[in-house]
């Protein structure tokens, strides 16, 4: 019996990088996982945020076009759906923010971030199932 899309966990991709972003995509997509975006923007990061209740989980590239991307991962953190972030800057840059959120250093190794991320996905699309 093959999953209803809807069944599908959904991982929000908010990265500037094309060729990143197209093997995160392609990678999730191996792992039976729903892209929602990639976003390259922070506006569009948000904006796909707001058009659906449906994300299981987001991969988030610290830095997008010159931006800090904390106002997304602010927002995601609020609705309670889990993320990580990958960065080629040193973790200073949080601060004291976000201490317990993963960060994977860039270059990233593809398969390592897209199997927690897809054990994290399919976690919370069960718990978003069960109410």
């Amino acid at each position: 019996m093959s999953k209803q899309p809807s069944e599908q966990p959904v991982v929000l991709v908010v990265e500037d990088e094309y060729l990143l972003a197209f093997d995160l995509a392609d990678s999730l997509g191996d792992h039976d996982l729903i892209v929602l975006g990639p976003a390259p923007t922070i506006p569009q990061a948000l904006s796909l945020i707001a058009a659906t209740d449906k994300i299981d989980c987001a991969i988030l590239d610290v830095r997008i076009k010159g931006e800090m991307v904390f106002p997304v991962a602010e927002v995601l953190s609020k609705r309670g759906i889990p993320f990580v972030f990958t960065t080629g800057y040193e973790k200073s840059v949080f601060g004291d923010r976000f201490t317990d959120i993963e960060i994977y250093s860039k270059p990233l190794d593809i398969e390592r971030v897209v199997a927690e991320i897809a054990t994290l996905a399919h976690n919370h699309c069960v718990k978003r199932a069960n109410g």
